[in-house]
C-alpha cells in the first residue's frame, strides 16, 4: 500500500543532485515520492529505496517522516527485504502511532512470515488506539478486525475468530465480508441458531451478507438461493469493461470433422472432491470428437497423484492463477475454446469475473457447484433429472440439459484395507449409523431428528467427522440434553483418503444432512457398499444425494419427508436383515449401475457439448431470464426469516405467489420465466 502525495511541480532531478538535495534537508517529501516513483518506473529500484534511505537520514526532523518511512517499507518489501520493510513500519509507527497503513501492512508482513500470533498481536494494538470512531479510522479498524478473523480462521481459533468479526460486522453490518466469515464460522462450529441478533446487527443484516454456498446450508429454498446468486454476482463481478473484449462469433464445426475445443476452468484439479469426480471422465473423452484444455486457477502445486493423471489426460493444461482475469480471458480466447465449463461457480478460488468477458461462445455451469449462478452469461447447466426434475427449472437461470447422474466417480480411486471396527474406535455389535459429511451441514433440526433415531435405537452411535475438540464436545453436550449418553456420538479422525474411504464400510447407515446433502461423500459411501438414506428437498444441494442414490439402484433410501426419514432410519436398525438386503443390492448392481458409468457418462457430456454448438451455429443458444430477481430477493428473505424447514412444492410456491400479488397490487410486475410466467398467476 503507497500513500499517494499531491504530485509538485518541481521537475525531477538527476539522482545524484536529489540525494544531495536529500542530505541538505532541501527535497521536498512529495518530490521524493515522485522521482522514486520514476525510478522503480524504469527498472533501477535499489536507486529508489537508497534514495529514501538518505532522505530519512537526513530529515530526521520533518513532520512528515512517518511517511517516508512507510513508502519506503514499500519499496524495500517490493524488492524483496521483508526484514527491511518490517524495520521501516516499526519506526514509522513509532513516530505516528494510530497510521493505520503501516499497522495492517506491518501486520500481513508478520503473517506472511508465518508469525499469526504476532500478526493478530499488531492488528489488535491498531483495534484499540482506533476505538474512537472517525471516519478515516473505521475502515481501517473494519479492515483489521477483518484481519484478525481470518487469520484465527486459518490457524483453527474459530472462537476468537468469531468474536473478532462480531466486532467487524456491529462496526458496519451493511458490510458483507464479515458476515460471510461469521455465518461460516458458526456453521462451521454447530453454533445454533446460526443467525444471532444485537442491538446493531438484525438477521437480515446478517442474512444479506451470505454467500449463495453458505446459504445452501441454511435453507432449503431454490427462489431464494436463485436471487441471492444474481445478487452475489452482481457484487462480485459488477459489469466489467467490455469496450476492448468484443464478442466472437462462433466457429461453424458440425459436419465439418474438426474437434470441438473443450475447456474446463478449476481451482480444483488437485486432491481434491471435484479433482477426484472428474480425473476419469477427462480421461475417457473421445479424442477425436473434442480436444480439452484445462485451465487450473488453484493454488500452486507439487503435482499431487490427481493433478498429474489430469495433465496427461488433457490435450492442454494451462496455470492461470497468476494472470489476471482480463489476461487469462485473453488466454482461453486465443486457445480458440467454443465449450468453457465453469467447474467453481461460487466456490473458494472461483474466477468467476474472467467469464463476464465471455472468452468463449458458450459457457456452461457443472460439477462443481451446487446452484445456479443466476449470471448473463452462463448459457447452459448440466445436471440431471433427480436433481432438477423439469418443473424445477424455474429455479435456474441457465438451459439445463442432463446426464444420467451428476456425480462423475472416478473407478479407479485407491481404497485401502479395510480395518477392523476397534481400529476405528467403534463398538464391535453395535449399530453404526454414520454422517461423515462438514460438521457445516449439520443444522438444529438435522440433529434433533438424529437425537430422536438414537433415542428409539438403544444401543446404537453415531458416527461423526470429528472437528475441533470444543466443537465435539458441544454436539456431546447437547446429545446429553436430549436425553442421549454423549458417548455414542463417535468421532473420526482424519485419515489419508484411501484409508478413509475404507473405513466408511465399517457403519451400518449413512444418515444424510439437511438442506445441503452429501455430495461426493455419498458416492464414496455407495462406493463402499455404504447405504444411504436421503431426505430430498427442492433445491440443488437437498437434491443431489438422492441423485447418487437413485443412480445407484437403490431408491428405496430416498425418503418422503422428515418423518418417513426418521422412521426408515429407526426401522432399519431393527430389521437389520432388511438392511443387509439392500447392500448385497448395492453389490450386485455395482457395476451395472449409472453411478459407475463413467464412459457412458463422457460420451453423453460431448453429446450435450455438441448440442451447445450446434444451437449456437443456428443462432439458438438461450439467454438467461434474470427478470424480477430483486423482487424475488427481497421476498425470499421474508419468507426464509420464517424459518420453515419442509414444505411440499405446492405450499412453497403459493407462499411466493401470494407475496407477490402484495407487490404486484403495489406496483405491476412484468412477467417472467418462473412464478410470473403466464398474466394469470397472479
Amino acid at each position: 500500500m503507497t500513500v499517494n502525495i499531491a504530485s509538485v511541480s518541481t521537475p525531477v532531478s538527476p539522482l545524484v543532485s536529489a540525494s544531495e538535495r536529500a542530505r541538505n534537508q532541501q527535497l521536498p517529501l512529495g518530490e521524493l515520492f515522485q522521482i522514486a516513483e520514476v525510478l522503480n518506473g524504469i527498472g533501477k529500484q535499489p536507486q529508489a529505496i537508497e534514495l529514501y534511505k538518505i532522505w530519512i537520514a537526513f530529515n530526521d526532523t520533518n513532520p512528515l517522516l512517518h511517511l517516508a518511512y512507510f513508502n519506503y517499507a514499500v519499496a524495500a518489501n517490493q524488492s524483496g527485504d521483508a526484514a527491511g520493510a518490517i524495520h521501516a513500519l516499526r519506526a514509522c509507527l513509532k513516530l505516528s502511532p494510530q497510521f493505520g497503513p503501516a499497522h495492517i501492512n506491518l501486520g500481513r508482513m508478520l503473517e506472511d512470515s508465518g508469525l499469526h500470533s504476532r500478526a493478530v498481536e499488531q492488528w489488535r494494538d491498531f483495534a484499540k488506539v482506533t476505538s474512537e470512531i472517525t471516519a478515516e479510522k473505521i475502515g481501517y479498524r473494519l479492515m483489521a478486525l477483518q484481519h484478525i478473523g481470518r487469520v484465527l480462521e486459518a490457524v483453527g481459533s474459530l472462537e476468537e475468530a468469531e468474536a473478532a468479526l462480531w466486532q467487524a460486522i456491529e462496526l458496519q453490518p451493511s458490510k458483507t465480508e464479515a458476515g460471510q466469515h461469521w455465518t461460516s464460522l458458526r456453521q462451521h462450529q454447530c453454533k445454533w441458531p446460526t443467525l444471532v441478533t444485537s442491538e446493531h446487527v438484525t438477521a437480515r443484516n446478517l442474512l444479506d451478507a451470505m454467500s449463495p454456498l453458505i446459504l445452501g446450508c441454511y435453507t432449503d429454498d431454490p427462489l431464494f438461493q436463485l436471487a441471492k446468486a444474481y445478487r452475489y454476482h452482481k457484487s462480485l463481478i459488477g459489469r466489467p469493461d467490455l469496450r476492448d473484449f468484443p464478442r466472437l462469433a462462433p466457429k461453424q464445426k458440425s459436419g465439418t470433422g474438426e474437434r470441438l475445443r473443450v475447456g474446463y476452468v478449476s481451482s480444483d484439479l488437485r486432491d481434491h472432491a471435484v479433482g477426484f469426480a472428474l480425473r476419469e471422465v477427462l480421461e475417457l473423452h473421445d479424442k477425436s470428437s473434442v480436444e480439452v484444455f484445462a485451465y487450473y486457477c488453484g493454488e500452486p502445486r507439487s503435482n499431487d497423484a490427481t493433478q498429474t493423471r489430469i495433465k496427461s489426460a488433457v490435450d492442454c493444461w494451462r496455470e492461470i492463477s497468476k494472470l489476471s482475469d482480463i489476461d487469462a480471458a485473453k488466454q482461453i480466447r486465443a486457445d480458440e475454446i467454443d465449450i468453457l465449463v465453469d467447474v467453481n461457480g461460487y466456490t473458494k478460488h472461483a474466477r468467476a469475473k474472467l467469464f463476464a468477458y465471455r472468452p468463449a461462445p458458450v459457457i456452461v455451469n457443472f460439477c462443481g457447484y451446487p446452484g445456479t449462478t443466476a449470471s448473463p452469461f452462463h448459457q447452459y447447466m448440466i445436471a440431471d433429472e433427480h436433481i432438477i426434475p423439469p418443473e424445477n427449472e424455474i429455479y435456474y437461470t441457465e438451459k439445463v440439459l442432463r446426464i444420467a447422474c451428476n456425480q462423475p466417480i472416478d473407478r479407479k480411486r485407491q481404497i485401502a484395507a479395510r480395518p477392523t471396527r476397534a481400529d476405528a474406535g467403534l463398538p464391535e455389535d453395535a449399530f453404526v449409523y454414520a454422517c461423515l459429511n462438514g460438521m457445516q451441514k449439520i443444522t438444529a433440526n438435522c440433529f434433533a431428528r438424529w437425537m430422536q433415531i438414537l433415542s428409539a435405537t438403544p444401543g446404537s452411535v453415531l458416527w461423526l467427522l470429528a472437528e475441533a475438540e470444543d466443537v465435539n464436545q458441544r454436539l456431546r453436550q447437547m446429545a446429553a440434553q436430549n436425553g442421549v449418553a454423549p458417548e455414542r456420538l463417535i468421532f473420526a479422525s482424519k485419515a489419508a483418503n484411501p484409508n478413509h474411504l475404507a473405513r466408511m464400510a465399517l457403519a451400518d447407515l449413512f444418515l444424510d444432512t439437511f438442506p445441503y446433502g452429501a455430495h461426493s461423500t455419498a458416492a464414496d459411501a455407495i462406493t463402499v457398499g455404504l447405504p444411504v438414506l436421503t431426505m430430498p428437498g427442492k433445491s440443488f444441494a437437498s437434491r443431489f444425494c438422492s441423485s447418487i442414490v437413485a443412480a445407484a439402484g437403490v431408491p428405496e433410501l430416498i425418503c418422503g419427508g422428515p418423518e418417513d426419514y426418521v422412521s426408515r432410519a429407526i426401522a432399519f436398525a431393527h430389521d437389520r436383515e432388511s438392511l443387509a438386503a439392500i447392500r448385497d443390492s448395492l453389490q450386485r448392481q455395482r457395476e451395472s449401475s449409472a453411478l459407475r458409468d463413467i464412459p457412458g457418462l463422457a460420451r453423453r457430456l460431448e453429446q450435450l457439448f455438441w448440442q451447445m454448438q450446434g444451437e449456437i451455429e443456428r443462432g439458438e443458444t438461450p439467454t438467461p431470464d434474470l427478470g424480477n430477481l430483486d423482487v424475488y430477493y427481497e421476498i425470499g428473505a421474508e419468507i426464509v426469516l420464517e424459518n420453515i424447514e419442509f414444505e411440499d412444492d405446492r405450499a412453497y410456491r403459493q407462499r411466493y405467489l401470494q407475496k407477490l400479488a402484495q407487490w404486484n397490487d403495489y406496483a405491476p410486475l412484468v412477467r417472467d420465466s418462473r412464478l410470473l410466467n403466464e398474466p394469470a398467476s397472479l
